[in-house]
């Protein structure tokens, strides 16, 4: 265990963050950058004193529990984190779980765009979208958070997967499965997807027999045809953006310049979640 340089990691990376960073008031009369290290201890659940005298280069060895809870508080990336566990003298070991925080550039980018676009996780869980997406997708701020998730709509809610063409929800589904394996594969400790898992086998024997043929690979593409109650048949060509240090994609929705899908894109963009009828 290096206590010096642990030492000054923790502070160069408590004092980088901003409470607004992890959803913390900002308060008044801070005079040095960064979060408090109170703050940092409450967000990781230890001492106050403990983590002062990590600090310090003064604590003994910190626990692996420890740190895990030190890189969630400090908003480590996998590689952060990774350097963490060997300053302290651990094997880094498997992350915890797929990242759900959604760094602020991109939701500023995605709240910009005129095309739908929305952010995925590992798991397929979606994490933000923007007004467009809402209009040509679902309103995903008026499902409960467990089932704001590609997977459980597809293979779950009938009603949903009724939106998409034959072809492509066929092909969504065998790629979407088999990047799940990838996932269960680099987060074996994240609780969230055995359970995510067992809820599709027990109801969807179509996922039971795709999940069957052990295919691990990353989902590529989700080009689709959407079939919208309002405008129509949708022929998107969907660009995904990864942000490798999440585990995130983001999905941006597109059809080409002039094309049906193209203009009836643009008159979503206009009458939102309005019905026609």
């Amino acid at each position: 265990m290096d206590r010096g340089q642990l030492a000054e990691f923790l502070r160069v990376r408590r004092e980088r963050l901003t409470p607004a960073d992890v959803g913390l008031p900002a308060g008044l009369r801070r005079r040095t950058p960064g979060l408090r290290r109170e703050e940092v201890a409450t967000l990781a659940t230890m001492s106050t004193d403990y983590y002062t005298r990590l600090e310090q280069a003064r604590a003994p060895r910190p626990s692996r529990p420890v740190l895990t809870g030190l890189a969630r508080a400090l908003r480590l990336n996998d590689d952060e984190r990774a350097h963490l566990f060997r300053l302290a003298g651990e094997q880094p070991g498997p992350p915890p779980g797929p990242p759900s925080d959604v760094r602020d550039g991109i939701l500023r980018m995605i709240a910009r765009l005129d095309v739908p676009g929305i952010v995925l996780d590992a798991k397929y869980d979606v994490l933000a979208w923007n007004r467009q997406a809402t209009a040509l997708l679902a309103d995903f701020s008026a499902l409960p958070p467990k089932e704001r998730n590609l997977l459980r709509q597809r293979f779950l809610y009938g009603d949903q997967s009724a939106r998409f063409g034959a072809d492509t929800t066929r092909e969504f589904a065998r790629e979407a499965a088999a990047d799940l394996r990838a996932a269960s594969a680099t987060y074996p400790d994240d609780p969230t997807i055995p359970a995510l898992i067992a809820d599709l086998l027990a109801g969807s024997p179509e996922f039971a027999d795709i999940w069957s043929r052990h295919e691990v690979a990353r989902q590529q593409t989700l080009c689709q045809t959407i079939l919208h109650p309002e405008v129509g048949r949708i022929d998107v060509i969907c660009e995904i953006l990864l942000v490798p240090d999440r585990n995130q994609r983001v999905v941006l929705y597109t059809a080409d310049p002039g094309s049906p899908s193209d203009q009836a894109l643009r008159l979503l963009d206009v009458i939102g979640t309005q019905s026609l009828t």
